[in-house]
């Protein structure tokens, strides 16, 4: 007899669950976008972030691609329209860096101005010195990757294989600013308004998972990545109250930016 009234509120659920992952793979980023403009620093934030969630989202994509005649509508929804809106906020949060370094902030950028991604180094691989090396650097992987992709459509090992990297990549989220946290024993700098959001919505999004019985790895992936955003929140609290003492690190003068 309660189904008039479980139906329609299952409906509007579903309905806020996918309009929270659509946009809130983009809204945690906003505290630290203010941070860094506040305080004209961006030493204490990863910038390898956006490199994985660019990975994610581009292998994501791709995935959708190959499944999209199988799989319904609710599912494209939790995996296309994040990866498509998040494109519109990478421009956005790589100019934030930018901005910051065009400022004379960022010591780095202002002792070696010169470097491109078309010099192909590794050793200053993500850190370039314009915004537009980071798109060519995208529009090739993600060229490459969608012509692999193409060549072995019809590959079923190849298409879960994919899926799965993109799920296990986003999981990884938060692991450069981990690492990172770690190296400078630090979290200054860093917006815990922006962890703590994304604990919450990895949180949301792996119970979302769970009832709706999405693939098995998805669940595992989500439960890897809420750790991980634990994990930093803990270290939010132990640096705060233990302060450690900064490890200095010699050699290449890339190595000065840790991830």
């Amino acid at each position: 007899g309660l189904e008039w009234l479980l139906v329609p509120i299952h409906q509007l659920v579903s309905w806020g669950a996918a309009g929270s992952m659509v946009f809130g793979g983009v809204v945690p980023y906003i505290p630290q976008y203010r941070d860094i403009r506040r305080t004209q620093n961006a030493e204490g934030f990863s910038t390898y972030v956006c490199l994985v969630l660019l990975v994610a989202n581009i292998l994501r994509i791709l995935f959708c691609v190959t499944k999209i005649p199988t799989i319904a509508f609710n599912h494209t929804s939790l995996f296309v329209f994040p990866s498509f809106f998040f494109f519109f906020f990478f421009p956005f949060s790589l100019n934030c860096f930018f901005y910051v370094a065009a400022e004379g902030k960022d010591e780095e950028i202002k002792a070696f101005p010169k470097r491109s991604f078309l010099d192909f180094d590794l050793n200053y691989f993500w850190h370039w010195s314009k915004f537009t090396d980071y798109v060519q650097c995208v529009l090739l992987f993600t060229g490459v990757t969608g012509y692999i992709t193409y060549l072995w459509l019809d590959s079923f090992l190849f298409v879960e294989t994919l899926g799965f990297l993109a799920v296990f990549t986003e999981a990884m989220l938060g692991v450069p600013q981990l690492y990172r946290n770690y190296r400078n024993k630090s979290t200054e700098g860093m917006s815990v308004n922006m962890v703590l959001m994304w604990t919450s919505g990895d949180t949301f999004k792996t119970g979302y998972f769970i009832l709706n019985k999405a693939p098995f790895q998805f669940s595992i992936c989500g439960l890897l990545q809420v750790f991980v955003d634990i994990a930093i929140l803990l270290q939010v609290y132990f640096y705060r109250y233990y302060p450690q003492k900064p490890v200095s690190h010699t050699g290449h003068p890339a190595s000065t930016k840790a991830l």
